[in-house]
Protein backbone atom coordinates (compact mmCIF):
# COMPACT_ATOMS: atom_id res chain seq x y z
CA UNK A 1 0.00 0.00 0.00
CA UNK A 2 2.62 2.94 0.90
CA UNK A 3 4.92 4.34 -1.37
CA UNK A 4 8.56 3.56 -0.05
CA UNK A 5 8.89 6.98 1.95
CA UNK A 6 6.76 8.91 3.13
CA UNK A 7 6.49 11.99 2.93
CA UNK A 8 6.90 15.39 5.06
CA UNK A 9 3.50 17.52 5.67
CA UNK A 10 5.85 20.08 4.30
CA UNK A 11 6.64 18.74 1.80
CA UNK A 12 3.29 18.38 0.32
CA UNK A 13 2.93 21.64 1.35
CA UNK A 14 5.70 23.27 -0.82
CA UNK A 15 4.83 20.60 -4.12
CA UNK A 16 4.25 22.25 -7.15
CA UNK A 17 1.58 21.26 -9.88
CA UNK A 18 -0.84 18.40 -9.23
CA UNK A 19 -0.33 16.05 -6.36
CA UNK A 20 -2.77 12.96 -5.01
CA UNK A 21 -2.33 11.94 -1.67
CA UNK A 22 -3.87 8.94 -0.79
CA UNK A 23 -4.61 7.92 2.61
CA UNK A 24 -5.38 4.45 3.22
CA UNK A 25 -4.26 0.49 4.89
CA UNK A 26 -3.70 -2.77 3.47
CA UNK A 27 -5.71 -4.41 5.50
CA UNK A 28 -8.74 -1.97 4.87
CA UNK A 29 -11.63 -3.94 2.56
CA UNK A 30 -12.93 -0.50 1.78
CA UNK A 31 -9.32 0.71 0.42
CA UNK A 32 -9.08 -2.39 -1.25
CA UNK A 33 -12.25 -2.20 -3.21
CA UNK A 34 -11.23 0.87 -4.21
CA UNK A 35 -8.02 0.05 -5.45
CA UNK A 36 -8.97 -1.13 -9.46
CA UNK A 37 -11.21 2.17 -9.68
CA UNK A 38 -8.71 4.46 -8.11
CA UNK A 39 -5.91 2.84 -10.12
CA UNK A 40 -7.97 3.25 -13.66
CA UNK A 41 -8.20 6.90 -12.68
CA UNK A 42 -5.10 8.14 -11.64
CA UNK A 43 -2.76 6.29 -14.10
CA UNK A 44 -4.59 7.67 -16.84
CA UNK A 45 -4.25 11.16 -15.79
CA UNK A 46 -0.16 12.27 -17.16
CA UNK A 47 1.92 14.86 -14.92
CA UNK A 48 -0.10 14.23 -11.68
CA UNK A 49 1.96 12.45 -8.92
CA UNK A 50 0.31 10.18 -7.02
CA UNK A 51 1.29 9.66 -3.06
CA UNK A 52 0.12 6.52 -1.17
CA UNK A 53 0.42 6.56 2.70
CA UNK A 54 -0.12 4.31 4.99
CA UNK A 55 -2.81 6.04 7.37
CA UNK A 56 -2.95 4.59 11.25
CA UNK A 57 -2.75 5.22 14.54
CA UNK A 58 0.38 7.50 15.63
CA UNK A 59 0.49 8.53 12.12
CA UNK A 60 0.94 12.31 11.92
CA UNK A 61 0.27 13.12 8.41
CA UNK A 62 -2.93 11.79 8.42
CA UNK A 63 -4.36 13.67 11.33
CA UNK A 64 -2.63 17.23 9.73
CA UNK A 65 -5.12 16.64 6.98
CA UNK A 66 -7.98 15.54 9.34
CA UNK A 67 -8.58 11.99 7.57
CA UNK A 68 -11.13 10.01 9.73
CA UNK A 69 -11.80 7.37 6.86
CA UNK A 70 -10.11 5.11 4.40
CA UNK A 71 -9.41 5.63 1.55
CA UNK A 72 -9.30 9.57 1.68
CA UNK A 73 -8.12 11.23 -1.19
CA UNK A 74 -6.68 14.40 -1.08
CA UNK A 75 -5.92 16.86 -4.16
CA UNK A 76 -3.39 19.14 -4.12
CA UNK A 77 -2.75 22.06 -6.48
CA UNK A 78 1.02 23.74 -5.52
CA UNK A 79 0.60 22.45 -2.13
CA UNK A 80 -2.88 23.68 -1.56
CA UNK A 81 -5.80 21.40 -1.12
CA UNK A 82 -8.47 21.89 -3.70
CA UNK A 83 -10.74 18.83 -2.66
CA UNK A 84 -10.76 15.34 -1.12
CA UNK A 85 -12.65 12.00 -1.98
CA UNK A 86 -13.68 9.77 0.91
CA UNK A 87 -14.61 5.95 0.68
CA UNK A 88 -14.78 7.12 -3.44
CA UNK A 89 -17.36 4.72 -5.07
CA UNK A 90 -17.48 5.84 -8.43
CA UNK A 91 -15.17 6.92 -11.84
CA UNK A 92 -16.89 10.12 -12.18
CA UNK A 93 -16.64 11.62 -8.69
CA UNK A 94 -12.77 10.50 -9.01
CA UNK A 95 -12.80 12.24 -12.21
CA UNK A 96 -14.87 15.44 -11.22
CA UNK A 97 -12.29 15.59 -8.59
CA UNK A 98 -8.97 14.78 -10.63
CA UNK A 99 -10.19 17.45 -13.29
CA UNK A 100 -11.43 20.37 -10.89
CA UNK A 101 -7.29 20.25 -9.84
CA UNK A 102 -5.63 19.88 -13.34
CA UNK A 103 -8.24 22.70 -14.79
CA UNK A 104 -6.73 24.71 -12.05
CA UNK A 105 -3.34 23.87 -13.10
CA UNK A 106 -4.44 24.90 -16.90
CA UNK A 107 -6.44 27.96 -15.84
CA UNK A 108 -3.81 29.68 -13.96
CA UNK A 109 -1.16 29.16 -16.63
CA UNK A 110 -3.08 30.69 -19.27
CA UNK A 111 -3.93 33.94 -16.93
CA UNK A 112 0.18 34.17 -16.64
CA UNK A 113 0.83 34.14 -20.27
CA UNK A 114 -0.89 37.46 -21.03
CA UNK A 115 0.86 39.36 -17.95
Amino acid sequence: MPDSVVPERLELDVSQGAVVVEFGTPWCGYCQAAQPLIRQVIDQAPGVRHVRVEDGKGKRLGRSYQVKLWPTLIFLRDGQERTRCVRPESRQMLEAALEHVLRDDSSATGMDDGI
